[in-house]
């Protein structure tokens, strides 16, 4: 390797005395299968154990759908209206007042009778699909540790995200995309790239955003295309730029931020093959198209499926910028709005997978950071022009689909009124573990060394939750 220095005693040796050694033992480990992270971070790798999934697409309902208006039906609130709740005191960010029957009616849907509201008309026409959590559970009210926590299993610090984690476990199945794509139309979400970070783990690993509000290539991912030189000249430029980053890194091992930029130098120019085609959803035929819908989430939905398709290990589609399901005035009509954007998409995502023998092996998340109270949010409960709902983190409810989990099923209770998980309790941590495991991993044996500790994406917690594995 070309250098524009002295070669210090420790290369010395390494390259001499030691070199030959060196030299057999990467030779072993490549046959082996070891050395991939090495040579290449992204390259498919084994998990622990036989995997139901081996592809994550999580739809990230950002500032917390009410699971007493969806998922979690709670006729008792009905009987309450214009009351207050015999359950104590009910504020978590701001004062709440007396009980908020939903104005949404729910039914039994499907073979199973799985209760969902007409919130999501297609959704629940789907209901044989989905395993419902009800009793999820968390301990802070706000917006932007429980999206921490949601997507990064810690509230507080920056560690690496569910989809670097899963990328860093599994590698991707196409080396000319990334392992992990982020979409978000019209700007980032609350905590911005925080959400998709790869934290201390190598960078390679780290969410590549999209904004879905854009249908050009060049504008979905920045300097996606090269205008001033052809492909074969870009080639080339890339070449020795790759030679004199590695000649610098020689005297800079063990540096993971060089790494992962030379990752990204590679990945990108990989990128201009094949991103043009993969996020071309007009290539789509018209019934395909007109099963997702009209609009931006149609699309995104459509693209993802794309992305999963080609081999892309983990696709993160969020609502919008910022936090849209934050309904803490007129919920009836802003979760209404939202979800006539959103509900024909998730459904068609829903059968078009299981049409191409996809959801089998594909695991769908459906969860936001937290849920909503059952009790409106005052000052406004009577003026019938504020009727919101306030966070709710103590119970909320997220669904599952396909990759290994149980269809027409519900998992756990809230109280009677929807205001805390009371039965067969599930924290975030759990929902990891269960993710992990039904990708093939151990959570507690999953885990990457920094700062001279093990950490892991469930931190010192986690139960898979087994109720639910199909």
């Amino acid at each position: 390797m070309w250098t524009d220095r002295p070669l210090s005693r420790r290369e010395m040796l390494c390259r001499s005395g030691m070199g030959m050694g060196a030299l057999a033992l990467a030779n072993l480990m490549q046959d082996a299968g070891l050395a991939a992270q090495e040579t290449n971070p992204l390259a498919p790798k084994r998990s622990h154990f036989k995997a139901k999934a081996k592809r994550v697409i999580h739809l990230f309902m950002n500032g917390g759908v009410s699971h007493v208006d969806s998922f979690d039906p709670k006729p008792a609130l009905a009987k309450y209206a214009g009351r207050s709740l015999p359950v104590g005191n009910l504020q978590t960010e701001r004062k709440t007042g007396t009980a908020f029957p939903s104005p949404f009616a729910f039914k039994k849907r499907g073979e199973s009778g799985l209760e969902v509201s007409d919130l999501f008309p297609r959704i629940a026409s789907r209901a044989d699909d989905l395993c419902v959590i009800r009793s999820m559970h968390t301990g802070q009210p706000n917006h932007e540790p429980c999206l921490m926590l949601m997507n990064c299993g810690e509230q507080r610090l920056i560690r690496p995200s569910l989809g670097s984690w899963i990328t860093y476990g599994l590698g991707t199945e196409n080396q000319n995309l990334p392992g992990f794509v982020a979409m978000c139309p019209e700007g980032y979400p609350t905590q911005e790239n925080e959400n998709w970070r790869a934290g201390f783990l190598p960078g390679a690993y780290q969410g590549t955003y999209l904004d879905t509000q854009h249908t050009q290539v060049e504008k979905l991912i920045e300097h996606a295309r090269n205008g001033a030189v052809s492909p074969g000249e870009q080639r080339k430029q890339l070449d020795l730029l790759l030679e004199l980053n590695r000649g610098h890194r020689e005297g800079r091992p063990q540096n993971p931020q060089l790494e992962a930029r030379l990752q990204s130098f590679e990945l990108a120019y990989r990128m201009q093959m094949d991103a043009a085609d993969a996020f071309d959803v007009t290539k789509e035929p018209k019934h395909v198209q007109d099963l997702y819908g009209p609009g931006v989430q149609a699309r995104q939905l459509l693209m993802a499926r794309r992305l999963l398709e080609r081999g892309v290990r983990f696709v993160q589609v969020w609502t919008g910028k910022g936090l849209p399901w934050d309904q803490h005035q007129d919920l009836e009509g802003g979760h209404r709005k939202l979800a006539r954007e959103c509900d024909q998409a998730i459904a068609g995502l829903l059968i078009d997978l299981k049409q191409r023998g996809m959801l089998e092996d594909t695991l769908v998340l459906w969860a936001g950071e937290f849920g909503r109270t059952p009790v409106f949010e005052l000052p406004d409960e009577n003026s019938g022009a504020g009727k919101g709902r306030d966070h709710n983190p103590y119970g909320f409810s997220v669904w599952l689909a396909g990759g290994g989990v149980k269809g027409g099923h519900a998992h756990g209770a809230t109280d009677e009124f929807g205001w805390k998980a009371a039965e067969d309790k599930v924290h975030i941590h759990d929902l990891h573990a269960t993710i992990l495991h039904l990708l093939g991993f151990d959570h507690e044996q999953f885990t990457y060394r920094y700062a001279g500790r093990d950490f892991r994406l469930t931190d010192v917690h986690g139960q898979v939750v087994k109720e639910i594995l199909a």
